[in-house]
């Protein structure tokens, strides 16, 4: 990870951080790196988010693009993965979504797309990185080497047209309540969910700029889960503000992780014949009732670090093509290269359709163990970080705790990728022995970085 590149792309508030000039420099950047492997003018795909600096920032990497002999085709407001396939499907040399995903909207951030639709290469972020950051003025084009911009907007339509082509069941005799997190799902998921035989309600469709993510959506689900109980409705859905990830709640109004997604859709793909290498790749923070559930499916769950582009990294070397995260960010490999909030929600509603069961009927055989997450805060350095969790004192203090547990629960020490913290998770059968043995690692770990 590099001084401007996160785990998923450059973000930060926007014009405090992630400034129209900052943008600018990085499209010119982005463009100069392109143009070294690009016979003629490379072309990039941008599409944004509903936040209300994402138009300026649009603008402001467009004429970076272009000024340094890239063409732009701008896709307006649309979905994450939506970028990502059109990146393929128009083969683009990159892709740039502007979004900060699930963050609020003050926030904002500036994600790239290799020409395969998956994250670009390490070593071409680090190339963008060193131009952006060398005192330098980098080099514009004049006359005819200079790109332009072609505005397709009827890139949502061709959308939403994909994902209805890759679901194999018909969601039908469902009533659901969609919460779209004043996102990019605002633009599409009528028209998605339009086409079956379902009585779908929607909230938080309705983006003013800064109500994206706000209250609502995939991170807060407490409001959806009260109205889908009062309304007596058979499911409720939620978007984050980039509509990458989706989240549940069931009939009673009560939450449906990723982890819990993926168990019943990949019991789908397996009777199916389609759950390829029988399993799908999970990350180091599923949770053990995940696991559990699998064994007695007959099916196994590989764990990756926690990121999709290890969760994808895994999936590709493993020849698996469902993969995901607790966070509702889920991979099909067979139809999409990243996560796809909306194309999860029609395969997961077209499995509760199948069977016809209450959703609590069918997540309830898929156990949660109680899991404590606590961040504790450590160094900047990413190497830092990793050096302290490998420290005897630290390995020492997790054996200890292990002992309370007592084989009924597990630990996990890792590193933030974006922040100055480590986070401890406990999983335990109980859960105050998992708050207890969290708080009382947690303390110690804060005490090794303070000794006085």
């Amino acid at each position: 990870m590099g001084k401007l590149f996160g785990t998923d792309g450059i973000r930060g508030i926007a014009n405090r951080y992630l400034t129209p000039r900052l943008a600018f420099r990085i499209g010119q950047a982005a463009a100069l790196v392109l143009r070294r492997s690009a016979e003629g003018k490379p072309m990039v795909v941008v599409g944004k988010d509903t936040r209300i600096s994402s138009d300026m920032l649009e603008g402001a990497i467009t004429a970076g693009l272009t000024a340094c002999g890239a063409n732009v085709h701008t896709l307006g407001v649309i979905s994450t993965p939506a970028v990502a396939l059109f990146t393929i499907q128009s083969q683009a040399a990159a892709g740039v979504v502007i979004s900060a995903s699930h963050n609020p909207y003050e926030y904002n951030g500036i994600k790239f797309f290799g020409p395969d639709g998956s994250k670009l290469p390490d070593d071409m972020e680090q190339a963008i990185e060193e131009l952006i950051l060398s005192e330098e003025d980098l080099p514009v084009c004049e006359g005819g080497d200079i790109g332009v911009t072609k505005d397709d907007r009827h890139a949502v339509d061709a959308y939403i047209r994909y994902l209805v082509s890759t679901v194999k069941g018909d969601p039908h005799d469902l009533r659901v309540l969609v919460d779209c997190a004043n996102g990019a799902a605002s633009v599409t998921a009528q028209r998605i969910f339009a086409r079956y035989d379902m009585d779908v309600s929607y909230i938080n469709d309705r983006p003013s700029g800064v109500n994206i993510n706000a209250g609502c959506g995939s991170t807060h689900l407490d409001a959806l889960g009260k109205l889908v109980a009062a309304g007596c409705y058979d499911v409720g859905i939620a978007f984050d503000g980039d509509a990458d990830r989706c989240l549940a709640v069931d009939e009673n109004g009560r939450e449906i992780d990723g982890d819990k997604i993926m168990a019943l859709i990949a019991m789908a793909m397996k009777e199916a014949g389609d759950l390829k290498n029988d399993g799908f790749v999970a990350t180091v923070m599923s949770n053990m009732g995940l696991h559990k559930y699998a064994a007695e499916k007959g099916f196994r769950v590989l764990c990756a670090d926690v990121g999709d582009r290890n969760v994808r990294e895994m999936m590709v070397k493993e020849g698996m093509v469902l993969g995901g995260e607790q966070s509702g960010h889920i991979i099909f490999l067979d139809h999409m290269p990243t996560g796809d909030g909306q194309l999860t929600a029609l395969h997961f509603l077209s499995i509760l359709a199948k069977y016809g069961t209450p959703v609590s009927e069918l997540v309830g055989a898929i156990r949660r163990y109680p899991q404590v997450l606590i961040n504790v805060p450590g160094p900047h350095d990413n190497r830092e970080k990793a050096a302290l969790i490998a420290s005897e004192p630290v390995q020492a203090a997790i054996r200890e705790q292990e002992t309370v547990l007592a084989g009924d629960g597990r630990i996990l020490v890792r590193p933030s990728g974006t922040e100055a913290l480590l986070r401890v998770m406990v999983e335990a059968g109980q859960e105050d022995v998992a708050r207890s043995v969290a708080a009382s690692l947690a303390k110690t770990v804060e005490e090794i970085q303070n000794p006085c």
